[in-house]
């Protein structure tokens, strides 16, 4: 029981040295390997390549298959040279399980040493995260030979034998065990490993052996394909058809394994060798031969997997690609478009509210309750996506950055259920009753209806660029707001004094809409204060003098603000 909990360990330690090393090599070079991803799709050589490359850095063919699908989901990618890429991730992974069963014992606690030393003292910098890298690398080899050595007892047993003497003979049923191990196990390295182990001690057939890599390889592509769940049809034909290829593969080389083991028996090296030998020259052999049927692999799997109607009631989120979560730049960057959708929501939603105070058309109050119902969506979307990345390496910047965005969406989020609000008042309190506002009322709710969208515009800008110079013109601005807002409700008042029939009859909506409008243009201009707080902008606190003249009470009139 102890022998085979050192076995389940050093797999588990395996698994958990291949993440450390994709999440480090992700965070130092994931905007170069997407960029490098998406310039390689004009040829399908050219991406058989960049597959191979960017599988042996990032350690993982299945971190490969995210990158991938994230750009075939979002468009950016056509599904032919993505499965290129596919192709060219399993001949990487398997030239990197030759290259780490190599003897490297000795690298193994240097790696882990270094890395330690960088990834503890310069945790935040690119340094410190290759150390990172190389501590995942260090575990990795580390890993290797913990399951070597766990194998061995295991393999000695006489159950073992006696369980696996039940594979010889139904290569069906050896590939399909083969499967079940990558699976289990989570990683086809593991299984490729522990198979040569076992045919080393010769508990299983060399004939047998290579049933069990074949299944290995297409157990990686059922973990691909359960990995892509998530991602739209466009990004699941991706995993799909990297699984047929492997499927067809797997077909067609099952019947002839009896003579391909004759036949590698023959090789003067020894029997675990063998099977890692053979690991890399199936996967190469079957990815070449598939490199030229990635179109119609590609029309096929169009065919298997149709794009479904999208429901048009509540709106997606276009952006938050959770393969960028590992590159917390990309990340903060996918979520600053997103918060940039809902301001673009809320500023119709406030645009079909001054529509209807006009006397617009009625339906509009029904576009203004999907509007907001569009916001609660993408501000959850947002909230979760944030939520996923991990805080405890950002850097103080992106920190930054990262509560800046959960604040300008709540905000958004607020204001759009305060537009929802201020309609509901209309409709009750305004158009129910057939009342409607004097000519001095509905211009200055139109002044600072046009004030606010300004002011939101502004806004956006000072999120997006952090410009320190309108963050200060933002701050101005909201001044300038509550003065005129003050004003705007005094003339309210005076109308009142003189006896104006319908001021009188929509003065409490009048009023109410004027305080909701104070409370949007407060929530608008918040991220001012977040960029102006900055500890890296400039000084910002000289006296600043808005030259706005003071409210008067009871003024007769008040006409355009322009």
């Amino acid at each position: 029981m102890l022998t085979l909990l050192n076995l389940l360990s050093a797999v588990a330690l395996l698994i958990w040295g291949t993440h450390i090393v994709r999440t480090g090599i992700l965070r130092v070079y994931g905007s170069n390997l997407r960029r490098l991803l998406s310039r390689s799709v004009r040829r399908r050589p050219l991406a058989f390549a960049s597959g191979i490359g960017v599988t042996a850095l990032v350690q993982s063919s299945n971190a490969t298959a995210l990158l991938v699908s994230s750009f075939v989901a979002q468009g950016l990618m056509l599904l032919a040279p993505a499965l290129a890429i596919m192709l060219g991730a399993d001949v990487g992974t398997a030239l990197m399980a030759r290259v780490l069963t190599l003897d490297l014992s000795w690298l193994s606690p240097l790696l882990i040493f270094f890395g330690v030393i960088f990834f503890l003292s310069r945790k935040q910098t690119r340094l410190g995260q290759l150390g990172r890298v190389a501590i995942g690398l260090g575990l990795i080899i580390l890993a290797l030979q913990l399951i070597i050595a766990a194998a061995e007892p295991i393999t000695t047993a006489k159950g073992v034998k006696v369980l696996f003497s039940s594979l010889t003979g139904d290569v069906l049923l050896d590939a399909l065990t083969g499967a079940l191990f990558a699976m289990v196990s989570y990683s086809s390295l593991a299984a490729v490993l522990l198979t040569a182990t076992l045919a080393a001690s010769k508990v299983i057939s060399l004939k047998v052996a290579l049933c069990l890599v074949i299944g290995a390889n297409l157990g990686s592509g059922v973990l691909a394909l359960l990995s892509s769940t998530l991602q739209n049809p466009a990004g699941r034909r991706v995993a799909l058809g990297s699984l047929l290829f492997k499927l067809a593969g797997c077909i067609l080389v099952l019947p002839l394994v009896g003579p391909l083991a004759n036949w590698i028996d023959s090789w003067p090296i020894s029997t675990a060798e063998l099977v890692i030998a053979f690991h890399l020259l199936y996967n190469s052999v079957r990815c070449t031969l598939c490199l030229p049927l990635t179109v119609p692999m590609a029309r096929f799997c169009d065919w298997l997997l149709p794009d479904r109607p999208q429901p048009d009631d509540v709106a997606k989120p276009r952006h938050l690609d959770p393969a960028d979560l590992e590159t917390p730049s990309l990340a903060l960057a996918n979520a600053v478009r997103e918060t940039l959708r809902m301001g673009d929501i809320v500023e119709q939603m406030l645009n079909n509210l001054l529509h209807l105070l006009r006397g617009g058309d009625p339906l509009l109050g029904k576009d203004i309750h999907r509007l907001d119902d569009d916001i609660d969506a993408l501000y959850t979307a947002i909230k979760l996506y944030l939520a996923r990345m991990p805080r405890e390496d950002l850097g103080e910047r992106d920190s930054r950055r990262w509560a800046e965005i959960i604040e300008l969406t709540i905000n958004l989020e607020q204001a759009g259920d305060i537009v929802e609000r201020m309609l509901d008042d209309v409709q009750s309190k305004n158009n129910a009753q057939g009342r409607a506002f004097s000519e001095e009322g509905l211009g200055e709710i139109v002044s600072l209806h046009d004030h606010l969208v300004e002011n939101l515009h502004l806004a956006l800008s000072v999120f997006l660029n952090g410009d320190v110079e309108n963050a200060k013109r933002l701050r101005r601005a909201k001044q300038r707001f509550r003065i005129l807002e003050r004003r705007f409700a005094h003339a309210h008042v005076s109308r009142l004094h003189q006896q104006v029939v319908q001021s009188i009859e929509t003065s409490a909506l009048h009023l109410g809409l004027i305080g909701d409008m104070k409370r949007l243009n407060s929530l608008f201009c918040a991220i001012a204060y977040a960029v102006l707080d900055n500890p890296d902008a400039p000084d910002v606190m000289e006296d600043e003098h808005v030259s706005v003249a003071p409210p008067r009470f009871f003024e007769p009139e008040i006409g355009s603000h322009r």
